[in-house]
């Protein structure tokens, strides 16, 4: 079998060699660097298959008996690493997305978290949360449309590189589901907050708080509409337990909060009769589809450092 070695390559400086022999000198090197760790190397892959498969058990088991504290250290890893990483690798655009996500939501959890709560405090949590929702819904579909149309070649017809679309289609895909996973965490955080501070629920006994006729039971307000009438902002809804509720407000409280329960008596919610326009219903499924995303934007490279932390221990490189 014939090998090439750096005496074989042409006696060039580096600034004459073209780009694919540069890569070919990078490639032979990195070949005679390694040469005879195959043993070592084995040892390191083990060590990887092994860390996964433990921490991988370690936190099924630590979700499933003490699921708010995963939960907490989960949504406080999503949002410190990718922004570690990105002040890292100057990606100034992830940098002020983040920002102002960031600020903007901080102020609606302080206001979800202060007591006493404002009546207008839960509308306008669900609103954010459930804007923030939608927002990761679409950015997803268009990045999942740009890489369907790149692999159709439609990119060709208008005279676009196949990587521009492709770079913007998983950027949009990232950006929707980041967004939307951290949404979703803090908006059951505050929904749990605030159902606890208005009174509609304690953990032991039935509600302490009365709700009155013609009010929403979710954001206190007066309902404008009847649910059998048309609204023209948004309708009212009413729960088989008797309860109604603004739609938005009710649609906020089980999608975004990811609450299958009424908010005052706790009574469970069939979520299929909710929503009865097929448009409407991939929503529930894609909120269930964005929990991978924890394990790879939280956990994964929490463990890959973890890896090689006891590859330097152990002396491998």
């Amino acid at each position: 079998m014939h090998t090439t070695n750096l005496h074989q390559m042409p006696n060039k400086s580096e600034a004459e060699l073209t780009p694919e022999e540069k890569w070919r000198v990078e490639h032979i090197k990195m070949h005679e660097q390694h040469r005879g760790h195959e043993s070592m190397h084995a040892e390191m892959l083990l060590i990887l298959l092994v860390t996964l498969t433990v921490a991988q058990i370690v936190l099924i088991e630590w979700k499933k008996r003490h699921f708010k504290s995963y939960q907490l250290v989960t949504l406080v890893a999503m949002w410190i690493i990718p922004f570690g990483i990105s002040l890292k690798n100057h990606w100034w655009r992830f940098i002020f997305l983040w920002l102002l996500s960031s600020c903007i939501t901080g102020l609606v959890v302080r206001k979800a978290i202060q007591r006493p709560i404002e009546g207008t405090t839960p509308r306008l949590v669900y609103k954010w949360f459930y804007f923030i929702y939608k927002l990761s819904y679409v950015l997803g579909i268009i990045g999942y449309i740009l890489i369907l149309l790149t692999f159709f070649g439609l990119n060709i017809i208008l005279n676009v590189k196949p990587h521009v679309w492709m770079d913007w289609g998983m950027l949009f895909i990232f950006y929707g589901l980041y967004f939307g996973v951290l949404g979703r965490d803090i908006a059951e955080i505050c929904a749990d907050t605030m159902a606890s501070h208005i009174g509609y629920y304690t953990p032991d006994s039935m509600p302490t708080r009365i709700l009155e006729v013609n009010v929403c039971a979710v954001c206190g307000n007066k309902l404008l509409v009847s649910e059998h009438e048309e609204g023209v902002i948004e309708n009212t809804y009413k729960l088989t337990c008797g309860h109604v509720f603004h739609e938005f407000c009710i649609r906020g409280w089980c999608i975004v909060g990811k609450k299958q329960t009424c908010p005052y008596c706790k009574e469970k919610v069939d979520l299929t009769k909710m929503f009865r326009n097929p448009w409407q219903r991939p929503h529930v499924l894609y909120g269930q589809l964005l929990d991978w995303l924890r394990w790879l934007v939280a956990w994964q490279p929490l463990i890959l450092f973890l890896v090689q932390g006891i590859n330097w221990a152990l002396g491998l490189e």
